[in-house]
């Protein structure tokens, strides 16, 4: 199992754009298959940071996810509005694993 971290860098000002196509996400990720564990928008500290993080199996099968997501008319939709409002600035994608399971109380021998 793979978590996918989105950050995006978005327009401080069209933070109420962001919470939009969050929730869009919220509906359209899951339904295209992903474990999604939600989509963060700036609270306090930095103004233009967000986030999007959710659980795939692995790379071959988030290909075919986002091709899900393109073909999914909420996702098509949701695609046309971040074009035509320009609210995320920059986006980066991180893979990542992992490394601390299992939790819980450690055993002392």
């Amino acid at each position: 199992m793979l978590t996918c971290v989105i950050r995006y860098h978005i327009d401080p000002a069209k933070k109420a754009d962001f919470e939009h196509y969050a929730r869009n996400w919220g509906v359209a990720s899951p339904r295209c298959g992903a474990d999604l564990i939600g989509y963060y928008a700036p609270y306090e500290g930095s103004s233009t940071l967000a986030y999007g993080i959710y659980n795939v199996p692995d790379l071959g099968w988030y290909e075919t996810f986002r091709k899900r997501l393109a073909d999914d008319p909420l996702g098509r939709e949701n695609y046309e509005f971040v074009q035509k409002n320009r609210f995320i600035l920059r986006e980066d994608r991180t893979f990542l694993k992992l490394a601390s399971a299992p939790h819980g109380k450690r055993e002392t021998p």
